[in-house]
């Protein structure tokens, strides 16, 4: 199934690369073409119930939430051709991002393995729930043009930080209620998002647990510093971030929405839950 519009056309482009490297391995294959988000649910369901052995998605982490939905827990093993602009949930499992004959040869190997998702306003969410300055950055970045790659996340977290106060948050981890002041919450099964920024960094997609990371108050500056630690990891040694784990995780804070998998998911408060093993793929 192929998202040709992912990646500013890399969907199309890699398409044919991945089909010729399935072929040549002797499987037989039928490709899909995406026109609208619509068609990736009704193409997923179609795959499931055609007796089909696997599927393979070429496409960004919008696309895979959106087949995921489907996916999760059908146990039809799904393989992934990253072609968009963050690749996270390709990052997390360890396809290569930048060669697609060599993601297809993982489908090819056959190797599969189960994983966690998590479940937000009765959706699938692949990598991670965003919710305050991060998902305020995500909103302006889906309604920019430009510039291309991870670098709309650049100029759109420098846009928002411009006029950012801390926002007021009761976060409920299992049983323990956390209560006060902070940047962001972030919630993920995987350890990035944003292209590859290692907010959950440590997590474990099949450890049938939450991953929480909480950005406590800091000055505009501090937090500008920190954005650039987020692709190493390094920002948990910082006085300011807290870590947690959990099976359950309701974010309140009033007028934020909530993103999952860089897709609005709605208003806060939110509820996230961990669906062990839910989907499976090859990798």
């Amino acid at each position: 199934m192929v998202n040709p519009t992912s990646g500013r056309g890399l969907g199309a482009r890699v398409a044919p690369v991945v089909r010729a490297r399935l072929e040549s391995a002797g499987l037989t294959v039928d490709s899909y073409e995406t026109t609208c988000a619509e068609d990736v649910g009704r193409i997923s369901a179609d795959v499931v119930s055609s007796g089909a052995d696997a599927v393979a998605l070429i496409g960004g982490d919008g696309t895979i939430h959106l087949g995921a939905q489907v996916l999760a827990k059908s146990g039809m093993p799904f393989g992934v051709i990253p072609a968009g602009t963050g690749n996270d949930f390709a990052r997390g499992l360890g396809v290569p991002l930048k060669d697609p004959a060599a993601a297809a040869d993982l489908i090819v190997a056959g190797q599969t393995r189960t994983i966690d998702l998590a479940v937000a306003k009765d959706e699938f969410i692949t990598t991670v729930v965003a919710g305050g300055f991060d998902s305020l950055v995500n909103r302006r970045a889906n309604a920019m043009s430009w510039p291309k790659g991870n670098a709309r996340y650049t100029v759109a977290t420098l846009a928002e930080l411009r006029t950012f106060t801390p926002l007021e948050y009761v976060i409920t981890i299992d049983d323990q209620v956390i209560e006060g002041p902070a940047m962001l919450v972030a919630v993920g099964t995987g350890p990035t998002y944003g292209g590859g920024l290692q907010i959950c960094k440590g997590a474990d997609i099949a450890d049938g647990l939450l991953d929480i990371t909480i950005i406590q108050p800091v000055s505009r500056l501090t937090l500008l510093q920190m954005f650039p630690k987020l692709g190493k990891g390094t920002h948990l040694g910082h006085p300011a971030v807290r870590t947690y784990r959990g099976r359950s995780v309701r974010i309140e804070s009033p007028g934020i929405t909530a993103y999952g998998d860089g897709e609005p998911l709605g208003p806060l408060p939110v509820d996230i839950t961990i669906a062990p093993g839910a989907l499976t793929v090859l990798a």
